[in-house]
């Protein structure tokens, strides 16, 4: 899997060509403005190769998930607008609640060679999309001619929907672009043929949506750091008092199965050493927290984030590591008091000299947010697909697209 063959944008000819691009415009948005456009510039390297080279190119996405049909406030036309300011070609937004209707054949119909096309919000479609509905998928085959569709959606790689694998049956050429071929091969060389040594680093709240994760990881790694609320769970399976902090007492046996599977293999499985623990969130925000040792968490309080020595037993971890891979924040990372350990690490992270690669979701949000973005070898795009990937699941989307 480290090696990704697949037909990238660089072996296609598109000159004259319609070609339909899955780009992941799922930008959060706050009063109709969109407040972070790094999916919209990660796209672009693609988007602007197409054009200078003379293709006629069609954009489709999903954004935020419409429970009622098409809604104003899950509509593209921000994404559209700014696309329209990062790019030089001509963009026309087809504002159409069907997304293959009357405007956005028209839009199609008049485009020029290096011209842009935006089609409106792919889940507008309801279950026709999400369930990769045959007719919808050749829908957006026919409004390209059936001529070229170029997977550039990591985020959205592990769903089979029409706009991300039905549509590949109807058309004669599909490929991959730049985005997909930079998560594949930062992700799958991590994974399957690390620089060591290699640590991984796992947070966030439950166990069970990391449980493949865990098992792959403590196979292909040669540290595996828990941090965040999951990390509770472990902790409890060892025989510790953990209070009333998160834990899923489901899955017990699993964490200690694990520790042993660890220890069986000789990898290191690193657990907090102590933790902030409080009665209930802090209230003010700012409240200063008691920082306890994992054997005297009192009965009565929850652990919030990982405590001064576990966040240097961690960056101890990361200064000898060539390969790093991290999901998941160490604590409540929104709170500015429960933000230390997930600051604290990403510290380690920047300053090492070892590939770093972030695998979306919230440890991409505070990556970013933190200010440590351009310190990190590559941040993904995708929180669900990165996870998949580093269970070693082969992703949809990408398995659709046509081998070299």
């Amino acid at each position: 899997m480290a090696g990704l063959n697949k037909v990238t944008v660089d072996d296609i000819s598109v000159k004259g060509k319609k070609v339909l691009v899955r780009v992941d415009f799922n930008v959060p948005l706050k009063d109709g403005v969109i407040t972070n456009d790094n999916r919209i510039t990660a796209a672009l390297p693609t988007i602007n190769k197409l054009t200078e080279n003379g293709a006629k190119v069609v954009l489709c996405s999903h954004l935020g998930k419409p429970k009622n049909g098409p809604e104003d406030k899950f509509s593209l036309a921000p994404a559209a607008a700014r696309l329209a300011e990062l790019v030089s070609a001509k963009v026309t937004f087809a504002k159409d609640d069907t997304v293959v209707g009357e405007n956005a054949k028209k839009a199609v119909a008049e485009m020029a060679d290096g011209d842009i096309v935006v089609l409106e919000n792919t889940r507008f479609r309801g279950a026709e999309e999400t369930k990769n509905g045959e007719a919808f998928a050749k829908e957006l085959a026919d409004l390209v001619d059936d001529e070229v569709f170029v997977m550039d959606a990591f985020g959205s790689a592990h769903r089979a929907h029409a706009s991300t694998a039905g549509v590949t049956k109807f058309v004669k050429e599909t490929a991959v672009g730049y985005l997909m071929q930079k998560e594949i091969n930062y992700l799958g060389n991590a994974v399957e043929d690390p620089v060591r040594p290699f640590v991984a680093i796992l947070g966030g709240a439950k166990v069970a949506d990391k449980l493949n994760v865990i098992s792959n990881l403590i196979e292909k790694c040669d540290t595996l750091i828990i941090g965040g609320g999951m990390a509770y769970t472990f902790l409890k399976a060892q025989g510790k008092e953990v209070g009333t902090s998160l834990v899923d007492d489901t899955k017990l046996d699993y964490c200690k199965e694990m520790i042993e599977k660890a220890a069986a293999a000789g990898k290191k499985l690193l657990l907090p050493v102590d933790t902030k623990v409080a009665a209930e969130f802090p209230n003010p925000i700012d409240a200063e927290i008691a920082v306890e040792n994992v054997d005297a968490i009192p009965a009565d309080k929850m652990g919030l984030d990982i405590g001064e020595k576990t966040a240097a037993l961690y960056a101890e971890a990361v200064k000898s590591a060539k390969t790093v891979v991290w999901n998941g924040p160490m604590g409540v990372f929104e709170n500015p008091v429960l933000a230390k350990g997930t600051i604290a690490v990403a510290q380690a992270l920047a300053d090492t000299d070892a590939t770093t690669i972030i695998g979306g979701g919230d440890s991409a949000a505070a990556v970013i947010q933190l200010g440590f973005a351009d310190k990190m070898s590559h941040i993904s795009t995708g929180g669900g697909a990165s996870l998949e990937y580093l269970e070693g699941k082969v992703l949809p989307g990408i398995d659709v697209i046509a081998d070299k």
